[in-house]
């Protein structure tokens, strides 16, 4: 059950990235609130399974998601630019993710 926190905290991490960038600075209102919603959530649900997991590959895993979620996120839908090394490396990230995800044991 703590990994699904980490998993769901490393996904309104993609969230909250996201959301800081539409809110230009935190000049737009509703991006702002989505920020400081998903922000809030993500940090709530890590700090809850790092009650039952360690704190490195727990850490590692949450932010993982987050910038593979936000890169892919940016290039499926901001116009970020598409490569090949971008996407080579965002796989890497991801198979470090899982590897870390099954080195992590709970307590």
């Amino acid at each position: 059950m703590a990994w699904l926190l980490v998993v769901v905290a490393g996904i309104l991490e993609t969230g909250f990235a996201v959301c800081l960038k539409l809110s230009h600075g935190f000049t737009r209102l509703w991006p702002t609130v989505a920020f400081c919603t998903f922000a809030l959530g993500s940090f709530g649900l890590l700090t809850l399974a790092l009650k039952k997991l360690d704190v490195g590959p727990a850490y590692a895993v949450w932010t993982g998601i987050g910038a593979a979620g936000t890169a892919i996120y940016g290039m499926a839908f901001l116009g970020d630019l598409v490569s090949t090394l971008k996407l080579v490396s965002i796989s890497f990230v991801i198979v470090g993710v899982i590897g870390l995800q099954l080195s992590g044991s709970a307590h």
